[in-house]
């Protein structure tokens, strides 16, 4: 009787870094009207967003890197490079901090480049034309 415990403790312990890996490389799905930005919170909801002042809407939703929801005060005066929308009064909505390996992926800065350029939604990719 004393090995089972031992059989399934050492189960456990080979299985944990498998599952660790598995979810590290989940693939976000970000909107289609999403843009690529440098965002800057300085006075929640007052945001600096590719340089300029902007203003993040009631019940806006800011993700973290693990797709963990991020309280803006906790992330006041950082850069961040993000993916966000806008909303139909100009305000930001939605946001996801971004990983290192989906800062490498083109995706549009502005809504003319989203017009002019072609969208992947399975890959998560944009070409442009």
């Amino acid at each position: 009787m004393p090995r089972c415990p031992l059989t399934a403790l050492v189960a456990l312990t080979l299985a944990v870094p498998v599952l660790a890996s598995a979810q590290m490389q989940v693939q976000r799905n970000f909107p289609v009207n999403s843009l690529r930005g440098e965002l800057v919170v300085n006075m929640p909801p007052e945001v600096k967003l590719n340089g300029k002042d902007a203003r993040l809407a009631p019940g806006s939703r800011i993700r973290g890197p693990n797709q963990m929801l991020l309280m803006s005060g906790a992330i006041t005066g950082q850069k961040l490079v993000v993916n966000y929308t806008v909303e139909q009064y100009g305000l930001v909505q939605d946001v996801w901090v971004l990983r290192p390996e989906e800062i490498k992926k083109l995706w549009p800065k502005t809504p003319k480049e989203a017009a002019t350029w072609a969208f992947d939604p399975i890959g998560q990719t944009w070409t442009k034309p």
